[in-house]
């Protein structure tokens, strides 16, 4: 049995490359990049690896995941130890340059978007990106025969969860004082959604 903490995510191997290339377009040159929920923490290595004049700040509720983040972010020096955070909760990080969230909207309930978007309109300057990746619904946008059943699969593990629909996020958003969603279409029927603190 290996002693290796580190988890593996199959869709990162496919999907980081596309998000670091929309993150070298939306991120500050410099500053602190908070990332809310890191899962396995291979996306934030590669993003640091790739952006080093950038701080990096992964969290994760779940403690093997943080001992995983920990692990693949060895050597890194610009990125911070992980730490425990609740999106729907008080944030330990009371400011940051961008915030970016990996698949976490469509894998916990909606009190974790209000959550995301309450600390982020606190922790973001003027004109900040919160920039969100994952699958979403879309008014008048058939959704792919794909995302049909992975929603079907996650409401099947909590009834909580489950694709949501990108005009409620961006109204709720809104609420809390950011602008209108800049949506990019990604592979495999994902999306890159950015909204800019007013």
């Amino acid at each position: 049995m290996s002693d290796d903490p580190r988890r593996y995510a199959p869709a990162t191997l496919r999907n980081r490359d596309p998000i670091l290339a929309e993150l070298r377009r939306l991120l500050p040159p410099r500053g602190l990049v908070l990332e809310v929920a890191s899962g396995t923490g291979e996306h934030v290595a590669h993003f640091a690896a790739a952006l080093p004049a950038l701080d990096w700040q992964p969290t994760d509720l779940d403690p093997d995941n943080r001992a995983s983040i920990a692990a693949w972010c060895d050597g890194l020096c610009h990125v911070r130890d992980p730490i425990a955070m609740d999106a729907s909760a008080s944030w330990p990080v009371p400011a940051a340059d961008a915030v970016l969230c990996i698949n976490m909207i469509h894998i916990a309930p909606w009190a974790a978007t209000e959550g995301l978007m309450e600390g982020a309109a606190r922790a973001l300057p003027s004109g900040a990106p919160l920039i969100l990746y994952g699958p979403y619904r879309r008014q008048g946008v058939p959704t792919a025969p794909s995302n049909e059943e992975f929603d079907a699969s996650l409401r099947a593990r909590d009834p909580a969860w489950g694709l949501r629909q990108l005009e409620d996020v961006a109204a709720l958003a809104a609420a809390r004082g950011f602008g209108p969603a800049e949506v990019t279409a990604m592979p495999a029927n994902n999306l890159i959604v950015v909204f800019r603190r007013a």
